[in-house]
């Protein structure tokens, strides 16, 4: 028996996301006329979401609000888990600020600097070499809902 939990603890900006997969233990160790199952050594017990997504303190969370990246995986309300610690490189899904707005966007450093949407019907951002750019972080993660 496979049980699942979700738990949601937090605030705003600060969501501690759990998910307990539990496996029922009832029947474990008991002789029902043939042989335990190999893949019961390897089961996990339990899988903390909140250790796999924050790998230090400055990890956050932020909702996505538009579809301009929908073609590279990142929909309308999808939560986005943000490295504010990582350096972003060429390639990386970056959460970017450009006059005080927020951009989720590639980032594209070579040949030139952009800001690349993945949706057909938006622009790219394109960047002078004199204008600053202000990374807030690397997305490392998305959480997509299924309903």
């Amino acid at each position: 028996m496979l049980c699942l939990y979700t738990v949601f603890v937090g605030g705003d900006l600060w969501l501690r996301l759990f998910l307990l997969i539990i496996v029922n233990q009832r029947h474990r160790g008991h002789d029902y006329g043939g042989f335990p199952s190999p893949a019961q050594d390897y089961a996990e017990q339990s899988i903390d979401i909140y250790q796999l997504l924050m790998k230090h303190p400055a990890t956050y969370y932020m909702r996505a609000s538009d579809d301009s990246m929908i073609e590279g995986g990142i929909a309308n309300g999808d939560l986005l888990v943000v490295d504010s610690a990582r350096t972003a490189a060429h390639g990386d899904i970056v959460i970017a600020a450009i006059n005080g707005e927020f951009f989720v966007r590639q980032l594209q450093l070579r040949p030139s600097r952009q800001l690349i949407p993945r949706h057909r019907g938006c622009k790219p951002i394109h960047l002078g070499t004199d204008e600053a750019l202000e990374v807030f972080g690397v997305v490392t993660f998305i959480v997509k809902s299924m309903s």
